[in-house]
């Protein structure tokens, strides 16, 4: 097996930064290092994050979308911000637990939902009467 060899810290923190905003920067970016695709970047504290958690708090759906069609790891967060209403239940039927965990920036899941607008107002409205 060959060795695997680190990503570029800088190119890691510019992926997950432009992740936030910036389509056309996130294409490139992983048109030029595909093991991008997956990778996290620490703010600090342990406040770790991806390309599709930072898409995902913004309300990105354009850039959440294409990462996850490039391969990326779908969270519930993601899930939440896309309007997933069925995988948001399916994980919290199993791990109720889950709607309390903190995302990125200690954003919480509702607030993902509700910055998925219309989309995602099912799983927001579902959020919303959990217990």
């Amino acid at each position: 097996m060959d060795k695997l060899l680190a990503l570029d810290l800088k190119m890691v923190e510019e992926f997950v930064g432009k992740a936030h905003s910036d389509l056309g920067r996130v294409v490139q970016l992983l048109d030029r290092e595909q093991a991008l695709i997956n990778a996290a970047w620490d703010w600090g504290g342990g406040d770790w994050e991806t390309a599709l958690g930072a898409a995902s708090h913004m309300g990105r759906k354009d850039i959440a979308n294409y990462l996850i069609e490039k391969g990326a790891r779908i969270d519930l967060f993601a899930a939440a911000m896309l309007g997933k209403l069925e995988i948001v239940k399916s994980v919290l039927m199993v791990y109720p637990q889950a709607r309390n965990v903190p995302g990125p920036h200690g954003i919480p899941l509702i607030a993902h939902a509700e910055i998925g607008g219309d989309d995602a107002k099912v799983v927001f409205d579902f959020l919303r009467s959990f217990k």
